[in-house]
């Protein structure tokens, strides 16, 4: 488990911004790694002046990175890998058509679940 817990603060002008609270006053910024697509990703961390043992995160998003679709950032502690924080960009499209066929389909499942669980109400029952 990690040190340090990662919080998203906002997303303003193509930059992820989040602070990193680390629990202990380190004057070291901790280990941290954002990537996309396991490609590591540019990122500041830079100390916090209000809070000791607080770092704030900045990520600018490169544009060659946002296309249709679904794109996943993940923030994670650099010495185990552990994923502290993410965040999805979801754009286009031909999305919203994606996402209404898997809503229709998730309603049909859950329609032939309530049937099936009925009829095992009535057939307990009987």
């Amino acid at each position: 488990m990690s040190d340090f817990v990662v919080r998203k603060t906002r997303l303003v002008a193509g930059t992820w911004e989040g602070v990193v609270r680390t629990g202990s006053g380190a004057a070291e910024p901790p280990g941290i790694v954002v990537t996309h697509l396991e490609t590591p990703l540019d990122h500041e961390l830079t100390a916090d002046p209000e809070a000791e043992g607080q770092w704030l995160l900045r990520v600018p998003l490169p544009v060659e990175l946002l296309n249709d679709g679904v794109q996943v950032f993940l923030v994670q502690d650099q010495k185990n890998g552990e994923v502290l924080a993410s965040f999805t960009l979801i754009t286009g499209e031909p999305l919203e058509e994606d996402i209404r066929a898997e809503i229709e389909l998730l309603r049909a499942e859950l329609d032939m679940l309530k049937r099936a669980f009925r009829r095992h109400c009535l057939e307990a029952h009987e």
